[in-house]
């Protein structure tokens, strides 16, 4: 006879991967706030700069798709980080319906500070860098598989 235990198995919250993932992503982002602090960033506000740092120029529809943020999420974002100097928003001179997201020198000179949080991310995780560029590619199929399963008419 199955118990009841056996019988609520799949619903048992320690074998939740939405739950795993919740604290995951919760405790690696809280490792990061100390040092984003001192720079004035939040953590959201820290991946619009990679982006910008990687890609520059970006519009606010490109970055809101490759961080894949809605503009009612993404606009405060850019407005605080403009209010802080780092960015500047500007109409594209080729499209004036669209606004273009630069770097000010300020945030150029982010940068450096910035390059030394993975290091530092890395060093408090404990973890060896080949457990975390599995655990980074694991996350990337997860992400995949999540955009086909809410986009079926979309192919992989």
């Amino acid at each position: 006879m199955e118990t009841v235990r056996e019988a609520t198995g799949l619903l048992a919250l320690d074998r939740q991967v939405c739950f795993a993932l919740s604290i995951a992503s919760r405790s690696v982002i809280s490792l990061y706030r100390p040092l984003l602090q001192p720079m004035g960033l939040t953590h959201p506000q820290y991946l619009v700069m990679l982006a910008l740092w990687e890609n520059e120029p970006l519009s606010v529809k490109e970055l809101g798709e490759l961080l894949q943020l809605d503009p009612g999420t993404l606009s405060p974002l850019l407005k605080r980080l403009q209010a802080l100097g780092y960015i500047h928003r500007e109409r594209n001179s080729q499209d004036e319906r669209a606004l273009a997201v630069t770097l000010a020198p300020a945030g150029r000179q982010l940068r450096a500070e910035a390059e030394k949080i993975p290091p530092a991310i890395i060093a408090r995780l404990g973890m060896d860098i080949e457990e975390l560029e599995k655990l980074h590619q694991s996350l990337m199929r997860v992400i995949s598989a999540t955009h086909r399963a809410n986009n079926p008419q979309v192919q992989a």
